[in-house]
């Protein structure tokens, strides 16, 4: 494992995930035709992440009917998690200058409007993980149906050296 950016002033990743009692989970394998992240130039880009915790959603439904928006927030701090995970496969977290972008996705029922609220799990965790790093442009978007019936899907958009 490499200190990300540690010459530069950066977070060592490694280390704020220990700190916080995390660990990368596997990369959760694909549920159709697509890789998990793909590296194009210094940027990688993650496919849409699941809150898949091993190998099965950890909840199924909507926001705002069958889950809370905060239970959502812990949701989509797994898909961030996961999201970290699959750059750590692809290059490494060691080379990670930045998340660029996070684009949230809630399946949500007739009349929710916490989007933002229940993305700000995955916010919060680049964050927590990754400090001034982990910062980054964002939309949370409400949708009908999510794959397998997630409630919440994480997509991401991270500049590499």
């Amino acid at each position: 494992m490499t200190t990300p950016l540690a010459g530069e002033g950066g977070v060592d990743a490694y280390e704020r995930l220990a700190e916080l009692g995390l660990t990368l989970p596997p990369v959760v394998p694909p549920v159709a035709a697509y890789l998990p992240a793909v590296q194009s130039g210094n940027y990688v880009y993650v496919s849409g992440q699941l809150p898949m915790v091993e190998g099965k959603l950890a909840a199924t439904g909507k926001v705002g009917a069958e889950v809370t928006a905060e239970q959502g927030a812990d949701l989509a701090r797994i898909c961030a998690l996961n999201a970290l995970a699959a750059i750590e496969s692809l290059v490494g977290l060691g080379r990670l200058v930045k998340i660029v972008k996070v684009t949230g996705f809630v399946a949500s029922a007739p009349g929710f409007t916490g989007q933002p609220v229940v993305i700000n799990g995955a916010s919060n965790l680049f964050g927590d993980v990754l400090g001034e790093q982990g910062t980054h442009a964002r939309s949370a978007v409400g949708v009908a149906e999510l794959p397998l019936n997630a409630p919440v899907e994480v997509e991401v958009i991270a500049e590499v050296q």
